[in-house]
């Protein structure tokens, strides 16, 4: 099953194909099909080639730079970017804080940020997690605190971040502060927009089992932050971290990755034989191909109604269940993958598991290295609110339990 377009919803997503045939980097999409790393020019530049063409933003209202595009052409948009092999719009700027900003930003802080994120002037991490503080990320404990000097009213902000993407390219974060200690420990939290050439802030580099640089860990030491970089008000930064992390769930489910992936599985599992026969015949591993293509097919609707209830609201709970299904569904293709493929799965060069590796992919069949791929899908269920914090939500809003 598939879904079924109207003629103008066929002539948009024609429109999106002839833009990706004519202006999606090869060289990009070479790396994004064959799961080659990605240099910080590569993102940036696909950034630019969207913003140009007015298609950067898709959920931002007309009137702040977006696209004003209906539930079904962002859901075609995603879909048919990742089976041409674009990257992932870098999220934290656009997809991120971009809508804190429309919903809760002061006109200043838009006039400014949101040309600025758009334009690529910024590029922007988050500052959430804490050594203390993952999936009970109230429990925070990096510190701001108003001080007044001749400069004028500022914060100073003391504490560590952890697990923060792309942080050593980023020359701006938001970020989770406490400024309160009274009540109930949400309501001590507040909002900073942080520029991170201040001085105090010192960016170690995480280096994963796969040899990736991706994430850091980000010390600040008398950091310096402007009162107006406070977005909406001190204490209700809570308020605001949550409606964000509805936009970054809804992105991890990633439904355009998943169509992709399923559709490099299909061709494989047509070409790796098993006893005399394609593996796409074995009974066994048929089903859970059969399961998967369902499941996901059912996540395009439930991605399809959450879009369009996005388009007056954030997404709320929706987005906790896209999460969960989601990163499950990216799992299971990802193992399946690996399940196919056998011993071509495994690396055959240990280079490929250090920082800056840009040799030819591992593996054959059109595939990424698919044992890296699976045992880094694996943090999918985790960031961005842990899969088991999720069904809690799902269980206390829905269920009311």
């Amino acid at each position: 099953m598939d879904l079924r377009f109207t003629a103008e919803e066929q002539a948009f997503r024609a429109d999106v194909r002839r833009f990706l045939d004519e202006r999606l980097p090869a060289r990009t999409a070479h790396k994004v099909k064959h799961g080659l790393r990605l240099t910080r020019e590569d993102m940036a530049e696909w950034h630019a080639i969207l913003n140009a063409r007015g298609w950067l933003a898709s959920h931002w209202p007309r009137e702040h730079g977006g696209t004003g595009w209906s539930a079904v052409q962002r859901f075609i948009f995603d879909n048919e970017c990742a089976l041409a092999g674009a990257p992932r719009i870098v999220p934290f700027g656009v997809n991120m804080l971009g809508p804190v900003l429309i919903e809760y930003g002061s006109e200043a802080q838009k006039r400014h940020w949101l040309p600025r994120i758009l334009d690529g002037s910024d590029w922007w991490c988050q500052g959430y997690s804490e050594p203390g503080a993952g999936s009970d990320l109230a429990s925070l404990s990096t510190r701001a605190v108003r001080a007044i000097d001749a400069r004028g009213e500022h914060y100073v902000v003391n504490g560590q971040k952890t697990w923060t993407t792309l942080g050593h390219y980023a020359n701006m974060m938001f970020c989770l502060v406490r400024t309160g200690t009274d009540g109930r420990k949400q309501e001590g939290i507040s909002f900073l927009l942080i520029d991170m050439r201040t001085p105090g802030i010192d960016v170690r580099p995480i280096v994963t089992l796969d040899g990736e640089h991706e994430v850091n860990e980000v010390f600040l030491t008398d950091v310096r932050v402007p009162i107006e970089n406070l977005v909406g008000e001190e204490h209700r930064g809570w308020t605001y971290a949550k409606y964000l992390l509805t936009y970054e769930r809804t992105n991890i489910a990633g439904i355009g990755f998943s169509v992709a992936a399923l559709e490099r599985l299909e061709r494989a599992s047509a070409t790796i034989m098993h006893n005399g026969r394609p593996l796409a015949d074995d009974p066994l591993f048929a089903a859970r191909m059969a399961r998967v293509a369902i499941d996901l097919e059912h996540m395009k609707t439930t991605n399809l109604r959450t879009i369009a209830a996005a388009a007056d609201s954030a997404p709320g709970v929706r987005s906790s269940m896209l999460k969960v299904r989601g990163t499950q569904i990216r799992q299971e293709i990802a193992a399946l993958m690996r399940r196919a493929l056998g011993p071509y799965a495994q690396p055959f060069v240990d280079e490929a598991f250090d920082e800056g590796y840009t040799g030819a992919p591992l593996g054959s069949f059109d595939a990424p290295d698919a044992a890296k791929s699976d045992f880094n899908n694996y943090k999918l269920s985790i960031f961005g609110g842990s899969n088991e914090i999720q069904k809690n939500i799902i269980a206390k809003t829905i269920l009311e339990l």
